[in-house]
């Protein structure tokens, strides 16, 4: 199975161009969202997280108290990694069960820090960046999350350059100018990716 690792920095637009892939056809394997399906009440990673931050890290209803692991995580490497040390394998090995089972000719495995981590070059065959300025990358995250420019800065920080981002990329889809623009972008790499998978299989 062809897989495609899908990424590039905050603000970019990952969603919508995953989205524009689901709308062909394309199966997509979203690690946020099994990160979060992973941290939800009565998942096993809770118990590991308790042990490991302390019960104050989850909320009385059983979920993980997500305001509270954003500020320690970001505020503390060695608590980032620990969170990372029980989460990663086990959202790896949900993407290859997901992988194993995908219906369409190949998939999209949504990874945001993907090329951070280097831990799914084993899983996807090619990567996919979705790239804008810093600039837009700042306007947009301001607008959608309610953050100042200082605190959207200190996110990208934590992440690749664009420039090694683009340089690592085996494709990429340019998100500068607006969304009607993605279509024939995305379009254009499906008919690649069917090309390949076509190939591979």
């Amino acid at each position: 199975m062809l897989a495609i690792g899908l990424t590039g920095g905050i603000g970019c637009g990952k969603s919508t161009v995953a989205e524009r892939f689901a709308e062909l056809g394309v199966s997509i394997i979203d690690t946020d969202q099994i990160a979060h399906q992973l941290t939800s009440a009565g998942q096993p990673a809770l118990a590991a997280i308790a042990n490991q931050f302390g019960t104050d890290f989850l909320l009385p209803d059983g979920n993980l108290n997500r305001p509270l692991m954003r500020h320690t995580i970001f505020a503390s490497p060695e608590a980032k990694k620990a969170l990372e040390a029980i989460l990663h394998p086990l959202i790896r090995a949900e993407v290859r069960r997901r992988i194993a089972l995908a219906q369409s000719p190949y998939v999209i495995v949504a990874v945001p820090l993907l090329l951070e981590s280097g831990a799914y070059r084993e899983i996807v065959q090619r990567v996919l960046v979705v790239d804008c300025s810093e600039a837009q990358q700042v306007e947009r995250v301001m607008a959608r999350n309610g953050l100042d420019e200082a605190e959207v800065r200190a996110i990208m920080a934590h992440q690749l350059s664009r420039q090694e981002r683009l340089r690592q990329a085996d494709d990429i889809i340019d998100n500068y100018r607006n969304h009607a623009s993605l279509g024939p972008q995305v379009e254009q790499l499906h008919q690649r990716y069917l090309t390949l998978a076509n190939a591979q299989g």
